[in-house]
C-alpha cells in the first residue's frame, strides 16, 4: 500500500510544479508571452510606485488612514478574484489532484507554499512592506511589521484559496462561468465607483476616510497594519490584540481551506449525479416563455434569441455588460452633480449596439437557421424576430434608466422629450445593426476571451463604429426637432417629442429590417463563411 509522502517532501514539489505550470502555458504563444510580460512589467511598475508612495507618507497624519484601507480593498480583491476569474490559474482546482495519496494537512501547506509563487503575492508583499515602513516607528513596532507583512501576505493568499475550494464545483459549472461574466459589470461599478471616491477626496480630503479606517484596522488582514501603527503610538496591548485577530483569521481560514479539500477529496461530484437525473422543469420554462412570443416563426426566432442570452457566455457578457454601463454612466453622473437628463440616452445607445453582429453567435450553426431561410420575407422575419429580442428588454430598461436619471436631477418636465429621443436612437441602432448584421457579420470565438475571430478586427470596427455614426445621423430629424422647439421659446410643446419619436423610431427600425432583409437572402453562404471562422 501506497503510504502519504511527508509535507516536507511534497512542497518543494509543488513549488516546482507551480513553475512549471507558468513556464509551459508561456510557451504555448507568443502572444501569451507578449501578454505576460507586459503584465508582469505594469504589475512591477505599479508595485514600485505603489512602494515609494507609501514610503513617502512616512510621518503623515493620514498614513494609517491609507495603509490599512489599501489592505482591506487589497484583501476584497483576493476574496472575489477567484469567483470572477475561476481560469486565471490552473492550481486553484484541487480536484486535479484527487487521484494522488495526499493527506488534507500536509497538502494545505504545499498550496499555500506554493501560492506565494506570482505576480499577485509580490504586489501583495510590496504593499505590505510600503505600508510597515511608512507606519512603524521605532524597534517594537519594526518587530511587529515584520509578523505583519508576514500575516497580511498569508491571509490575502489563504483567503482566496479558502474561497476557490469551497466554492470550487460551481466554478467549474457552467453557472460559474456564467458568474465570472459579472466581473466586467463588478469592474465597471468599481471603476466608476473609485472616480466618485477620488472626487469626493479630492474636495474633502483624507479626513473622511478616517471614520472607515478606524473600523477597518479592526478586520484582518488590515488588523495586523493597524497593529503597527497602534505599537507606534505605544498601545502595546491594543497592538497585540490586532496581530492575535490576524493570526486567528489565518488559522480559521487554513481550517476551512482544509475542510474544503477533505470534502473534495471524498465526496462524490454532485454536479455530475444531478446532471445524470432527468431534466425537470424544461418543459415547464419552455411553456411559459412560448405562450408569452407570438406565433409563428417570430416567436420561434424571439425565443431561441433569448436562449442563446441565458446559455452562451459570450451573448450573456454582452449584455451584461450594455446593460450595466447603460446605467452607470447616467447615474453615476447625476450623483456627481455633473451630469444631464439627456445622458440617459446613453443606455438606449448602448443596448441598440446589441442587434450589430446577430449571426456571428450562431457561429457555424447558423447553417440550420439559413436552411429555413428561402425568400426575402423568411429572412425579414429572422431579423424582425431577433429585434423584438432585444426590444422585450431595452425597451423597458431604457425607461427606467429615464426615469430614473430624472427623478435624480429633478428634471420631471424634460422625461417626454428624453424618452422620445431614446426611442428614436433605439430605432435607428436596431436598423444600422439589421443591416450591419447582413453586411459586415463576423465570427465570435467559443473558448477564450476574444469576441472577434482573428483577422476580422477590422471588419468588427467597422461595422460597431460604422453603424453608431449612422445611427446618430438617422436620429438628426428627432433631434432637430427637440433643438427647434427649444430654440423657439416652445419648450412647453416638448412633449410631442415623446410620440413622434416612438413612431419615428418604429417607422426607421422596420425600414432597416426590410432594407436588410434582401441582402441577407442574398448572402446567406458569404455570411455562413464569415460567421464559422471561430
Amino acid at each position: 500500500m501506497t503510504t502519504p509522502a511527508p509535507a516536507r517532501a511534497i512542497t518543494p514539489v509543488f513549488v516546482r510544479l507551480k513553475l512549471s505550470l507558468l513556464r509551459n502555458g508561456l510557451r504555448q504563444s507568443a502572444g501569451r508571452r507578449t501578454a505576460y510580460v507586459a503584465s508582469v512589467a505594469v504589475t512591477l511598475l505599479v508595485a514600485a510606485l505603489q512602494l515609494l508612495g507609501l514610503i513617502a507618507l512616512r510621518g503623515n497624519a493620514h498614513a494609517a488612514t491609507v495603509c490599512v484601507l489599501l489592505t482591506g480593498v487589497l484583501a476584497l480583491g483576493w476574496a472575489v478574484m477567484p469567483l470572477f476569474f475561476p481560469g486565471g490559474d490552473e492550481t486553484l482546482d484541487p480536484t486535479r489532484l484527487v487521484m494522488l495519496p495526499l493527506r488534507p494537512r500536509p497538502l494545505v501547506r504545499a498550496l499555500l507554499v506554493a501560492s506565494l509563487v506570482g505576480i499577485g503575492p509580490l504586489f501583495t508583499l510590496c504593499l505590505a512592506v510600503g505600508a510597515t515602513i511608512a507606519l512603524a516607528h521605532g524597534a517594537a513596532a519594526a518587530a511587529t511589521g515584520v509578523l505583519a507583512t508576514a500575516l497580511t501576505l498569508l491571509v490575502c493568499v489563504a483567503l482566496a484559496r479558502a474561497v476557490a475550494a469551497a466554492n470550487i464545483r460551481l466554478l467549474t459549472s457552467r453557472k460559474g462561468r456564467d458568474l465570472a461574466v459579472l466581473s466586467g459589470l463588478v469592474i465597471a461599478v468599481g471603476a466608476q465607483a473609485a472616480n466618485f471616491g477620488a472626487q469626493r477626496l479630492g474636495s474633502s480630503g483624507l479626513s473622511t476616510l478616517d471614520p472607515a479606517a478606524a473600523v477597518v484596522r479592526w478586520i484582518p488582514p488590515a488588523s495586523a497594519l493597524g497593529a503597527v501603527d497602534s505599537v507606534s503610538e505605544g498601545a502595546y496591548a491594543t497592538g497585540a490584540a490586532q496581530l492575535a485577530l490576524t493570526a486567528a483569521a489565518l488559522v480559521a481560514l487554513l481550517a476551512l481551506w482544509q475542510r474544503s479539500l477533505t470534502r473534495l477529496m471524498t465526496a462524490p461530484d454532485s454536479s455530475t449525479l444531478a446532471a445524470a437525473e432527468p431534466d425537470k422543469g424544461t418543459s415547464r420554462a419552455s411553456g411559459v416563455i412560448g405562450g408569452l412570443l407570438p406565433a409563428g416563426r417570430t416567436g420561434t426566432v424571439m425565443e431561441r434569441s433569448l436562449r442563446y442570452l441565458w446559455r452562451d457566455p459570450k451573448t450573456k457578457a454582452a449584455w451584461v455588460s450594455s446593460l450595466a454601463i447603460g446605467l452607470i454612466v447616467p447615474v453615476f453622473n447625476a450623483l456627481q452633480g455633473t451630469g444631464s437628463v439627456y445622458f440617459a440616452c446613453f443606455a438606449a445607445g448602448m443596448l441598440g449596439i446589441l442587434m450589430y453582429n446577430q449571426f456571428g453567435q450562431d457561429t457555424s450553426a447558423f447553417w440550420m437557421v439559413a436552411m429555413t431561410i428561402s425568400t426575402t420575407r423568411d429572412a425579414c422575419v429572422e431579423l424582425r424576430g431577433r429585434a423584438l429580442a432585444i426590444l422585450l428588454i431595452t425597451l423597458p430598461y431604457a425607461t427606467l434608466v429615464t426615469v430614473l436619471t430624472t427623478a435624480m436631477l429633478g428634471a420631471w418636465p424634460a422625461l417626454p422629450e428624453v424618452l422620445g429621443l431614446s426611442f428614436a436612437l433605439l430605432g435607428a441602432m436596431l436598423a444600422t445593426g439589421a443591416w450591419s448584421s447582413a453586411r459586415f457579420p463576423y465570427s465570435i470565438p467559443q473558448e477564450g476571451y476574444k469576441n472577434v475571430a482573428p483577422g476580422q478586427a477590422g471588419l468588427a470596427w467597422l461595422s460597431i463604429l460604422g453603424g453608431m455614426v449612422a445611427g446618430a445621423l438617422l436620429c438628426a430629424p428627432v433631434l432637430g426637432l427637440s433643438i427647434w422647439l427649444h430654440a423657439s421659446d416652445a419648450a412647453s410643446w416638448t412633449w410631442l417629442v415623446l410620440p413622434l419619436g416612438a413612431a419615428y423610431g418604429w417607422a426607421i427600425a422596420e425600414a432597416g429590417l426590410r432594407l436588410a432583409a434582401p441582402r441577407v437572402a442574398g448572402r446567406l453562404p458569404e455570411i455562413l463563411t464569415a460567421v464559422s471562422k471561430g
